[in-house]
């Protein structure tokens, strides 16, 4: 028993099951795995050191784990229809950097969507590699629908001239027009690499249109929407299956750990099943039903609305930062991150919005009751930021709540 080997970790352990049980994660990028993931995660795989790709190993006895990846690949390109798929990944900002380190030279220009309207820092921040070794350019939301505007992202394009496009985001609630990027990468002469770390499961289940056929790369992360264990992807046309084995093994990863990619094989065998298709239409709507619950609140959404498992909260009316709103959920037991809004007037680490998602709660069972019992929660806790007895009271409330809902999917 590991508490009679190391017992600290074994109650921090303990103490985060506990956490997750007893509150309500409304964390975009986070969800929860099945238990056949956790099983083979924790398994006697994480022994065995796989440099190289099945067939093509730089160590012996790799027999059984040269199965176990083929079986992921396979499963992944059926997943996607992609021609090619590297499951070795360990992450999406890796996936990234090997699409951009096989297309690109230190220097070269690259456009992505600003880390402020909605991107990831992998998508040209100066603070990332992406934007330390590459050129960067950005194009945002428009200031009045604060929606993509596939005409000026043309115009940026025409000016900069990338060599590589991205599109994708972390906090964009609206669907994103994969073809319309293709169109104005190919009149620029610029590859497209389309990031889905967050949509991923959504367009697995058909619920958002698919890039792989208009994007010579696509990236993307097994834990979020698509209910994996943490790690990454990457899908591409077959022409540049090569480069991107070669960029991703020797090139910035020695040996993949096996064991997540056995989790990443089983998780995708789980996609496959009709269940995850309702799983993934139940995400929609308790989004759906989230965000206009919270408009009937009075809480402002950035676009308006959603079209996928995320919404943006613009909390200036309510007064109060993203920071102290995070604070003051997290004080009730309500999980969400702080977000920068499209021309935040706030610095990130404040930030004037925070950003929530439904794809772990529905995970859990949740439906449309337990969305409007959430949002009384979230309004409650946020009217009370700044009492702490008032806080206390609702968290034993979320406390009741959340614990009667499973944290593993069925």
């Amino acid at each position: 028993m590991l508490r009679n080997i190391d017992a600290d970790i074994a109650i921090l352990i303990k103490r985060e099951i506990q956490r997750q049980r007893e509150t309500i994660n409304l964390i975009a990028s986070e969800n929860y795995v099945s238990k056949s993931v956790l099983t083979v995660v924790g398994s006697i795989l994480t022994n065995k050191y796989a440099e190289g790709f099945p067939g093509k190993r730089y160590y012996d006895g790799c027999e059984n784990v040269d199965k176990i990846e083929s079986i992921a690949i396979e499963r992944l390109k059926k997943l996607f229809n992609a021609e090619h798929a590297n499951v070795q990944p360990h992450a999406g900002s890796q996936a990234n950097m090997a699409v951009y380190l096989a297309t690109l030279k230190p220097g070269d220009v690259i456009l992505g969507m600003d880390l402020a309207a909605g991107g990831h820092l992998t998508h040209g921040t100066k603070v990332n590699f992406s934007g330390m070794i590459f050129r960067p350019f950005y194009y945002g939301v428009d200031r009045e629908t604060e929606q993509l505007n596939y005409d000026e992202i043309l115009k940026i394009a025409e000016n900069v001239k990338p060599k590589l496009i991205i599109c994708g985001a972390s906090a964009y609630p609206r669907t994103i027009d994969f073809k319309k990027f293709s169109e104005i990468a190919k009149s620029v002469g610029a590859y497209l690499c389309a990031d889905i770390a967050h949509i991923a499961g959504i367009i697995a289940a058909g619920l958002h249109p698919s890039p792989v056929d208009y994007a010579e790369f696509v990236t993307g992360t097994t834990h979020k929407t698509l209910r994996g264990p943490r790690g990454g992807f990457i899908l591409c046309k077959k022409a540049f299956a090569q480069m991107i084995d070669k960029t991703v093994f020797p090139g910035i990863q020695g040996g993949p750990l096996v064991h997540v990619i056995a989790g990443k094989a089983v998780a995708f065998k789980e996609a496959m099943n009709r269940k995850f298709h309702v799983y993934q239409k139940q995400v929609l709507e308790n989004c759906s039903l989230m965000a206009r619950g919270l408009i009937e609140r009075n809480f402002r959404l950035v676009t308006g609305g959603t079209d996928n498992h995320l919404i943006l909260i613009d909390l200036r009316n309510k007064k109060i930062t993203g920071e102290a709103a995070q604070r003051a959920l997290g004080a009730a037991g309500i999980t969400v991150n702080r977000n920068a809004i499209p021309y935040d007037p706030l610095p990130p680490n404040i930030a004037s919005g925070i950003r929530i998602g439904t794809a772990a709660i529905t995970t859990r069972g949740m439906k449309k009751n337990d969305i409007e019992k959430i949002i009384e929660f979230i309004d409650e806790a946020l009217h009370y930021a700044d009492d702490f007895d008032q806080l206390a009271v609702v968290r034993k409330q979320v406390k009741k709540f959340a614990s009667q809902f499973p944290i593993y999917p069925e």
